[in-house]
């Protein structure tokens, strides 16, 4: 049984950080491209961030990069989302995603196989 468990979010002021985790279980993690997703109120699921099988290369959407980083154990099959400068435009619930096309900077979330639950982060003027 597939499992993507998100655990870390929460709520923050702007310019804090948090900490998002993804335990996955159920499928060889490290044979698969991982990617973290939000999704705000009244809005689509957009992009945030993926990392390759291996983690050698990430990809992330333009409204994050150089605030989080995004990064996987394979030994302990997780990945996680650090999240710097947080603003309260990165409200949102967060996803993580499971894609079996280990390669490449897939930014669709049709391509993704699995999803977690998700966790609320909150970020207040």
């Amino acid at each position: 049984q597939v499992q993507l468990v998100e655990s870390g979010g929460g709520l923050v002021q702007a310019g804090g950080s948090l900490r998002l985790s993804c335990a996955a279980s159920g499928f060889t993690f490290s044979n698969y491209a991982m990617g973290w997703f939000r999704q705000a109120p009244g809005k689509e699921r957009e992009f945030v961030a993926r990392i390759i099988w291996s983690g050698d290369s990430t990809y992330y959407a333009d409204s994050v990069k150089g605030r989080f980083t995004i990064s996987r154990d394979n030994a302990k099959n997780t990945v996680y989302l650090q999240m710097n400068s947080l603003k309260p435009e990165d409200t949102a619930v967060y996803y993580c995603a499971a894609d079996s096309s280990p390669w490449g900077a897939m930014t669709s979330p049709i391509v993704y196989e699995y999803w977690g639950q998700g966790t609320q982060v909150t970020v207040s003027s």
